[in-house]
């Protein structure tokens, strides 16, 4: 590997067999049964899940690294190889530096053990001195917030505080490679703003980062090149504004309608089902092209295996860049948020309709998420759909400049001349 090489990976594959259990040897005895026991057992090809396929790539000291793809494209499984948290099936991976992780809330810490014991035994995995951890100390609980909390058990920690810490350990303590994996899925959006300013912080000091964001303004903002993971396998690896255009350009359908294959949503999704999302245009038809002046419906198709209680379903649409249009779920009225209070099993289709003269020309992403709010969140895709609006007949056409901005109202103007 070149000394300035810090991750090389050569031919790397993950395998899951659908179904089979985690079973751990502890005595030669068990080893041997377990062995027997794969032996008999029918496995059909059906079952066998490639999670990452013949993955090659190299990463150079003090690069920034984004990670892209659908749910379930691989990204995850990819870091936590990479992390060591699992082995690879096929190929290798060579690293060289010491690694930090954040790849799910509070990854690595032992809850009955206090924030102030976790952030030392974090430390002390990566190999760093107490004198070292010391340093970093204060700084670690002042951007987590937790001081009060410093010396309570993590356990007792509400899942804001969790990850405010787990992602301060991440961040201060002096590993030469970071791996993040959509830090900012959780949290509020200022602890969000801080993790993106510290992850800028990061990157400008020369460290190499690996992250993966559904964020692609995150992605834009702090990456210089990204890759494209889909299905397991690399796709492409790019300038990241390059990368993410033909993300955005390329992974969705265009026929104005997603569904949803089974093996598509996990199963921490039940008993939420999604089906399918689809724009539909005033004459009933589904369609990938929809006019400013005319209203827009999108609809979300789903199943519910059982009733769920505060159940809302809803959309964040997006500009193609991962920035926020609006987000808007069926029960933000008061009179359907009381109505299904308790959503029973069954087979529902939610409808929102889009304004005319709302949005400006350009293409745009229908993100969708089913969600019991603070207490589950069952299904989410933040680019589910594209779908393109076109500007005839609306406001301003006369002129021939681009508008700028997300949306393009009608609004009431008047001239008054005063004498």
């Amino acid at each position: 590997m070149a000394s300035d090489t810090v991750i090389r990976v050569e031919k790397l594959s993950k395998r899951y067999v659908i179904g089979a259990s985690q079973e751990r040897s502890d005595t030669l005895r068990d080893w041997i049964v377990s062995t027997l026991r794969g032996r008999n057992r029918k496995r059909s090809d059906g079952n066998v899940l490639w999670a990452l396929r013949d993955i090659s790539f190299e990463v150079k000291r003090g690069e920034v690294l984004g990670i892209i793809g659908r749910n379930g494209a691989g990204k995850s499984t990819l870091l936590k190889v990479l992390s060591r948290v699992t082995d690879p099936t096929e190929g290798y991976g060579e690293i060289r530096g010491r690694v930090g992780s954040l790849l799910e809330v509070g990854t690595g810490f032992h809850p009955e053990l206090t924030g102030r014991e976790n952030i030392f035994l974090n430390g002390a995995i990566l190999g760093m001195k107490r004198t070292e951890i010391e340093r970093k100390f204060d700084e670690i609980v002042d951007f987590a917030e937790v001081s009060k909390f410093i010396d309570t058990p993590v356990k007792r920690y509400s899942s804001g505080m969790y990850l405010r810490l787990a992602f301060a350990v991440a961040a201060h303590l002096e590993q030469e490679i970071l791996v993040v994996d959509e830090v900012l899925a959780v949290g509020d959006a200022e602890f969000q703003r801080k993790c993106l300013g510290k992850m800028s912080d990061v990157a400008q000091e020369g460290r190499t980062v690996l992250f993966v964001s559904h964020n692609m303004s995150a992605i834009l903002r702090l990456t210089e090149q990204t890759m494209v993971i889909d299905k397991g396998r690399l796709i492409m690896r790019a300038p990241s504004a390059q990368a993410v255009d033909y993300y955005l350009s390329s992974g969705y359908s265009e026929t104005g309608e997603r569904r949803y294959d089974a093996d598509e949503v996990p199963d921490s999704a039940r008993p939420f089902r999604p089906l399918a999302v689809r724009v539909v245009n005033p004459q009933g038809r589904v369609v990938n092209t929809v006019r400013s002046m005319e209203p827009t419906t999108i609809e979300l198709e789903y199943c519910l295996d059982q009733p769920i209680t505060g159940l809302r379903v809803g959309i964040y649409l997006l500009s193609t860049r991962g920035e926020y249009v609006f987000t808007s779920f069926d029960t933000d009225a008061p009179d359907l948020y009381e109505e299904y209070a308790v959503r029973p099993a069954g087979h529902y289709i939610s409808r929102c309709t889009v304004p005319p003269d709302f949005l400006n020309e350009g293409r745009f992403v229908i993100g969708i998420n089913a969600s019991s709010y603070r207490i589950q969140r069952y299904f989410q895709d933040e680019q589910a759909l594209t779908f393109t609006v076109d500007p005839a007949g609306a406001p301003g056409m006369q002129w021939p400049e681009p508008r700028l901005g997300a949306v393009r109202p009608r609004l009431s103007w008047q001239i008054e001349a005063q004498k």
